[in-house]
């Protein structure tokens, strides 16, 4: 990852961050962005810290379109490029059944996690084509895939998302960038949160994964990120990877307990 830079929305917590760490360890510079200031600082800091490698934050709400412009802007200013982007930002949802879920409720969804995606890759686009050179990791999720209850507008978006980056993939593989998805089983911070209002369905889950529990953001996400960042995934793109101990062979028990009203 020398010489290289990163971008890696919703960098602050969670997956996000174990990302920055491990591309900042392998050697890439990286614009951490986040809606989160307090965490993103510290999150860069951290990182900076321990890889001795320049790790900057920039704040960004990537439901503006004019903010993940900039966003991409400011690493170009910074840094000098935008080698691998990796579009991981997300707001959390509130479970409730379809038949409550709002329309402005569907539509941020879509723009947080599909719209932003696109506007981020569409920026880094001109420069990654003009070097012959990028890596888009886009972070998807099993919810959409077994399609789980009570966050329709996570899982729709998450599955556009999977056809925008397969697309991309198409597109864009004679200019030498790749694009891919992982779908990830991992403590992360939406994770926690369902973990702590539905502890008795948390354990299920963790029980019925093949391995026995959930993913570590550090030691089982990230290194996968960070090898479909490199130069040896140059002949893979548009596939999605599963990196969730198994999960998705045959499922895991998702029945969180929704109330019968919005």
């Amino acid at each position: 990852m020398s010489g290289r830079v990163a971008v890696v929305t919703g960098g602050a917590d969670g997956i996000g961050r174990g990302i920055v760490r491990r591309l900042a360890a392998d050697g890439a510079r990286v614009l951490l962005a986040d809606i989160d200031a307090e965490r993103g600082r510290e999150a860069a800091a951290e990182a900076e810290r321990d890889a001795d490698v320049a790790v900057v934050f920039h704040q960004v709400d990537v439901t503006d379109r004019a903010a993940v412009e900039r966003m991409i802007a400011v690493a170009n200013e910074r840094f000098g490029a935008v080698d691998i982007l990796v579009n991981n930002a997300w707001s959390g949802t509130t479970l409730k059944r379809i038949e409550y879920k709002t329309d402005a409720e569907m539509l941020h969804g879509m723009t947080m996690a599909m719209s932003a995606a696109l506007w981020a890759m569409q920026a880094a686009f001109p420069a990654m084509k003009a070097r012959g050179w990028g890596r888009i990791v886009n972070i998807g999720s099993l919810n959409g895939v077994n399609a789980h209850i009570g966050s329709a507008e996570y899982n729709v978006c998450k599955e556009a998302l999977r056809a925008l980056s397969r697309t991309a993939a198409r597109e864009w593989a004679g200019h030498g960038i790749t694009c891919n998805i992982v779908c990830p089983a991992s403590i992360s911070a939406a994770y926690r949160r369902f973990r702590d209002a539905n502890p008795e369905t948390a354990a299920i889950m963790a029980a019925q994964n093949p391995m026995g529990r959930m993913g570590d953001p550090d030691a089982d996400i990230a290194p996968v990120v960070a090898f479909l960042a490199s130069e040896g995934s140059r002949y893979l793109t548009g596939n999605t990877l599963f990196v969730d101990g198994g999960a998705h062979i045959n499922g895991v028990a998702w029945a969180p307990e929704l109330p019968d009203g919005p």
